[in-house]
C-alpha cells in the first residue's frame, strides 16, 4: 500500500510539473501575436486566474488574482489591446492538436472534428449577439448569446475546443448604430450556424488539421451547404439529421428518415448491438442499422436506444479511397458527445459562461484564454493518462464481489487545473486585500449614485405637488 501510495504522489507531482510547463510553453507561443509584451504579460495572468480556483470569473476577480490595482488592465485586454485574436486561436488550435496526437501516439484511434455551439445568458440588449433564442444552457428560449465550437477529439487520447465563431443575429448587423454599439467589425456578414461551422473548418485545415470525420447534432446535419463544403473537400462526415430529412434510396425512391425506419428496419436481422464509446459507467450500447442510398458515398446511420427504442440518424459521407465500414461509422458518431464535456469543463472550471465583456472582439477573446486554459490541462491530462490510471479490472459478472483495492482513475482535467493552481497561486499581501476592499466599496457607491440619478430621469410626474401626496398606512 505504502509503495502505490508513493506512485501515486510521484505521479501526482510530475503531473503538476508537466502542467507549469505546458503553461509556460503555451503562452511564449502566443508571445507574436500580442503588439507589445504588457498585454502578453497581461493574458499570461488572465490564463493563471482562469486555472485559479477563483469561484467566480470576472473582470475584477482576475484583475484581484493578478496583484493589479484596478481591473482596467483586464479590461484593456479584452477591449482595446492590440493583439491578433484569429491568430492566437490558431495558435491554440495548433498546439492543442499537437499535443493530443502525441499523446496518443502509442494507442492511435481516430480523429473527430466534433461541432456543436453553447450559450450564455445575458442581461439587457447592449452585449453582441444577444437576442432572445434558444439556449441549450438554460433548456429554454432566453435572453443570451450563442457560440458555435470545434472540439478535437482524439480517440484513446483526449479532447480540447480548438475553434470557436459567434453567432449574431442578422438585425445586429444590418443596423448601424448596435453594429457600432456592439463592436462588430467593419463588413462583417451574416452567418447561419453552419455557415459558421464551415469557417471554423477552414480555418482548422489551414493549420493543417483534418480530422477523420467531423460531427455534429441535427442543426449541422441539416445544413446543405456544409455538407457540400465537406462534399467538396473530399472530407468524411457523420451528422445527425432530423427523422424529416429527406434522402434518395435506391431505385430513385425518396423517403423521410422517419419512414425509412418504419419500412425498411422492421426486421431484427438488421439491427446490430454495438457499442458507441466507453463512459464513465461503462461501455454504451446502442442497436445500429446501416443503410444504403443511391449514392454510393452516402449512407444512413440509425441509432436505437435499447431501453427507450428512442431513434436518432445519422447522414454519413465517406470519400471514395477511404475505409467504409459499419464499426468505423459507429465509432466516429459515437466520439461527437466529448464536445459537451468541453462544454462542462469550459464553463464550470474555466468561465467560459462567465464573461461579463459585451463587445464582439472581448468576447472572442475571452473564449481564446479560455481555450488556452483548457488546452493546457486536457494535453497534460491526455499525457499522463498512463502513469496515472491504476484502476482495478472491471467486473465480468453482475455478482462479482468488489476489489480490496479499486485503485485510481487517471487526473482529469480539473485535477490537473487544481494542481497548477496550488503551483501558480500565491497568497494576496495584506495591503493589496484591504486596498481591493476600498476600491470595491467605493466604486459600488458611485455606481449606486448614477442608478439613483438615472431613475430619476424615469420617475413619472405627478398632477398635484408632493405636499399634498398622502402615503398609505
Amino acid at each position: 500500500m505504502t509503495s502505490t501510495k508513493s506512485e501515486a504522489a510521484a505521479a501526482v507531482r510530475i503531473g503538476a510539473g508537466l502542467a507549469l510547463r505546458k503553461q509556460n510553453e503555451l503562452l511564449g507561443l502566443l508571445r507574436p501575436c500580442f503588439a507589445r509584451t504588457e498585454p502578453w504579460l497581461q493574458a499570461g495572468k488572465y490564463v493563471s486566474a482562469l486555472v485559479s480556483e477563483l469561484p467566480r470569473v470576472n473582470g475584477w476577480s482576475i484583475a484581484r488574482h493578478g496583484r493589479d490595482r484596478t481591473p482596467d488592465r483586464t479590461q484593456r485586454l479584452l477591449n482595446h489591446a492590440s493583439w491578433d485574436t484569429s491568430a492566437a486561436m490558431s495558435v491554440v488550435r495548433r498546439f492543442a492538436a499537437s499535443g493530443l496526437d502525441t499523446a496518443a501516439r502509442r494507442r492511435g484511434g481516430m480523429v473527430i472534428g466534433a461541432i456543436d455551439e453553447t450559450g450564455q445568458e445575458k442581461a439587457g440588449e447592449a452585449t453582441a449577439g444577444v437576442k432572445r433564442q434558444y439556449l441549450g444552457c438554460a433548456g429554454k428560449v432566453a435572453n443570451g448569446i450563442n457560440t458555435v465550437h470545434l472540439s478535437y477529439v482524439r480517440e484513446t487520447a483526449g479532447h480540447a475546443l480548438i475553434g470557436a465563431r459567434q453567432w449574431i443575429p442578422a438585425e445586429h448587423i444590418d443596423d448601424p448604430v448596435k453594429s457600432l454599439l456592439m463592436g462588430l467589425p467593419v463588413g462583417l456578414e451574416f452567418r447561419t450556424k453552419g455557415q459558421l461551422a464551415i469557417d471554423i473548418s477552414k480555418d482548422a485545415a489551414a493549420d493543417g488539421i483534418r480530422p477523420d470525420f467531423y460531427c455534429g447534432d441535427e442543426v449541422y446535419g441539416s445544413c446543405t451547404q456544409l455538407r457540400e463544403h465537406f462534399e467538396a473537400d473530399g472530407q468524411a462526415y457523420v451528422l445527425r439529421v432530423p427523422s424529416n430529412f429527406t434522402l434518395t434510396v435506391a431505385a430513385g425512391t425518396k423517403m423521410t428518415c422517419a419512414q425509412v425506419a418504419a419500412a425498411l428496419l422492421k426486421h431484427k436481422r438488421r439491427w446490430e448491438i454495438r457499442s458507441a464509446g466507453s463512459g464513465s459507467k461503462g461501455q454504451r450500447w446502442y442497436a445500429w442499422a446501416w443503410l444504403a442510398t443511391a449514392s454510393p458515398r452516402h449512407h444512413l446511420l440509425v441509432r436505437r436506444h435499447l431501453r427507450t427504442g428512442d431513434l436518432a440518424f445519422h447522414y454519413c459521407h465517406v470519400p471514395e479511397g477511404q475505409l467504409l465500414t459499419k464499426a468505423r461509422l459507429v465509432r466516429a458518431a459515437g466520439l461527437r458527445w466529448p464536445v459537451e464535456e468541453d462544454f462542462a469543463f469550459g464553463k464550470d472550471c474555466f468561465g467560459l459562461d462567465q464573461c461579463q465583456a459585451r463587445l464582439y472582439t472581448a468576447i472572442a477573446r475571452h473564449a481564446v484564454l479560455v481555450m488556452t486554459a483548457l488546452a493546457i490541462c486536457a494535453i497534460t491530462a491526455a499525457l499522463v493518462k498512463d502513469h496515472t490510471d491504476t484502476q482495478a479490472p472491471p467486473p465480468v459478472r453482475p455478482d462479482q464481489p468488489p476489489p480490496a483495492e479499486p485503485g485510481m482513475i487517471p487526473l482529469t482535467i480539473p485535477e490537473i487545473k487544481r494542481l497548477l493552481a496550488a503551483l501558480t497561486t500565491r497568497p494576496l499581501p495584506r495591503w493589496l486585500v484591504i486596498h481591493w476592499d476600498a476600491w470595491t466599496r467605493r466604486h459600488q457607491a458611485r455606481s449606486r449614485w448614477f442608478h439613483k440619478r438615472a431613475r430619476l430621469t424615469r420617475t413619472p410626474s405627478f398632477p398635484w405637488p408632493a405636499s399634498e401626496m398622502r402615503l398609505p398606512y
